[in-house]
């Protein structure tokens, strides 16, 4: 595993005397939270094709045969796969707290605990969009409402425990910052970008106010935080050179907060009418637009200049890590973002855009997918990181 710093000494340990001898239980040791981008970026998958079908100028038919269902069945293993990783997790917290403790005083990996926020949130999401479809409303805004909610709080929790251990016992190296320390900055930007799809299934009137308001203030901590830290990571790469191979699919992680602070700006238009008073609903409609453009122009910008350096990275002879996932649920933000900008602006071309990126997507995730199904059936991927 590549680190960006070393991590404070760790004091010698011994076994945990509940140690496991059982194969499955040890397979475990070596999976980290990390292990949650799949989940993210099978999700994204879904519902940003679900969200390119119908009332997008530019977007894909709506009739598509089949599109919709074949969006409900991504979906349903973007489930599957939280539940198994949040059983194999559960394990790893049972039986190899040494690691826990490791992975959290670890630089290069506690920033991934904003991952299980975000899967939560992303799975949670797809329910109301497409899983509806197979479990009905009423069961899709209970399942959302749960993942939703702990996903939020897990988010929140991580936004201030990550940074905190990066100031008080992280030892980072001067010129290390990397584009994983955003993680847990982005985990309440896709909560404020996903609340607003349960304000209409609130009370009318403060209950839907105060979430639709939550979600903004949200909206506003992710994104200062994130202009807070992405000058520190710019300025790594100009002062110090290109990220190591394996940590150069990272670079994509900056599109997150771009893409998904567009589409959350959007959701915000979306649904304000009747939930706040009229002049905040019209200038959140503003927002949409007067935000969304140039921050999308920017994440343009930033996309050409990662595949840039990925192909680079690529002919250097990077090879495949967990890393590669990096390329699928920001870019599926931007997705996002560019089809709120259509429906918006009415303008064909967000709608192309925002095609052209979903092919993208389909590839970095077809690639990322079968690469990791490979090195889970060969043992490669659960085996101890090589220093």
């Amino acid at each position: 595993m590549v680190t960006a710093a070393q991590p404070l000494p760790l004091p010698a340990t011994r076994p945990h005397p509940r140690q496991p001898r059982h194969p499955r239980a040890t397979a475990v040791r070596h999976l980290g939270p990390n292990w949650y981008a799949p989940v993210m970026g099978t999700a994204i998958v879904a519902t940003a094709g679900a969200g390119l079908a119908g009332g997008v100028p530019g977007g894909l038919p709506g009739g598509v045969p089949g599109l919709r269902t074949t969006c409900t069945t991504v979906w349903a293993l973007s489930l599957a796969m939280l539940l198994a990783v949040l059983i194999a997790r559960t394990l790893h917290w049972i039986h190899h707290r040494d690691q826990v403790r490791a992975h959290l005083l670890d630089p290069s990996m506690a920033p991934f605990y904003g991952c299980l926020s975000m899967a939560l949130l992303a799975v949670g999401g797809g329910a109301m969009t497409l899983g509806r479809d197979w479990i009905g409303v009423p069961a899709a805004v209970t399942l959302d409402t749960v993942l939703f909610g702990t996903g939020t709080a897990i988010g929140l929790v991580a936004a201030v425990a990550v940074p905190y251990l990066m100031v008080v016992r992280h030892r980072i190296e001067p010129g290390r910052a990397t584009p994983v320390w955003l993680l847990p900055l982005v985990a309440p930007m896709v909560s404020a970008a996903l609340g607003p799809l349960l304000v209409p299934h609130l009370p009318a009137g403060q209950p839907r106010e105060t979430l639709l308001l939550a979600c903004l203030a949200m909206f506003g901590m992710s994104i200062v935080a994130v202009l807070v830290v992405l000058p520190m990571i710019v300025a790594r790469l100009v002062t110090e050179g290109p990220l190591p191979l394996a940590l150069t699919p990272a670079l994509f992680l900056v599109l997150g907060p771009l893409g998904q602070s567009t589409t959350a700006a959007g959701m915000f238009a979306d649904v304000a009418p009747g939930v706040v008073p009229a002049p905040y609903a019209r200038g959140l409609g503003v927002l949409a637009v007067l935000y969304g453009v140039p921050v999308m122009g920017f994440a343009l910008l930033w996309l050409a200049l990662a595949v840039a350096m990925t192909l680079r990275a690529r002919r250097r002879g990077m090879g495949f890590a967990m890393t590669w996932w990096a390329f699928t649920f920001p870019v599926g933000t931007c997705v996002s973002g560019a089809a709120g900008l259509a429906r918006h602006t009415g303008v064909a071309a967000f709608g192309g855009l925002a095609v052209a990126l979903y092919v993208l997507l389909l590839a970095a995730w077809s690639v990322a997918a079968v690469r990791t199904a490979r090195g889970l059936v060969s043992g490669e991927l659960l085996a101890a990181p090589r220093r």
